[in-house]
């Protein structure tokens, strides 16, 4: 069941990697917040988010790129060569609060788009799916998926 959810335009943090996706590394995953913890940024309000820039279907595997980011304040500098600096575009997301677990995960986004369908929500293609993991969500074993829609 999604949750309709406007969310604000960010500024983030975050660290690349390029290949295929299921991949992702607990390093990159680590790397991130490693960082934020030793810069005082990573709280229980925090928000890390999943990215994946790229269809798949259009895009090699070895070219796909998925970043992991941290929605940060505007006043923070970042001095680390590895963590980029960059913009989440926001807007109105349907939200859907998963298992985190990788069949939990698979099993959301293999069903993702035909429940927005049967909802009578619109994929935004413009704008990236999010998967989003708050502490509070995490402590439970969950995590959401935040679909852009028009």
């Amino acid at each position: 069941m999604f949750v309709l959810e406007e969310i604000p335009e960010s500024r983030i943090a975050y660290i690349r990697r390029t290949g295929p996706y299921g991949e992702v590394s607990r390093d990159q995953m680590e790397g991130l917040t490693s960082w934020a913890t030793a810069n005082g940024l990573l709280r229980a309000d925090s928000v890390v988010l999943g990215i994946a820039r790229d269809d798949p279907a259009r895009t090699p595997p070895r070219d796909c790129r998925y970043d992991t980011c941290l929605v940060l304040p505007d006043d923070v500098e970042i001095r680390r060569s590895d963590v980029a600096e960059g913009r989440l575009v926001g807007g109105r997301h349907a939200v859907l609060t998963v298992a985190h677990t990788p069949e939990g995960l698979a099993h959301a986004w293999t069903t993702l788009f035909d429940g927005l369908a049967a909802g009578g929500l619109v994929f935004d293609a413009t704008r990236p799916v999010l998967e989003r993991y708050r502490p509070h969500l995490l402590a439970r074993h969950l995590c959401e998926i935040c679909v852009p829609v028009r």
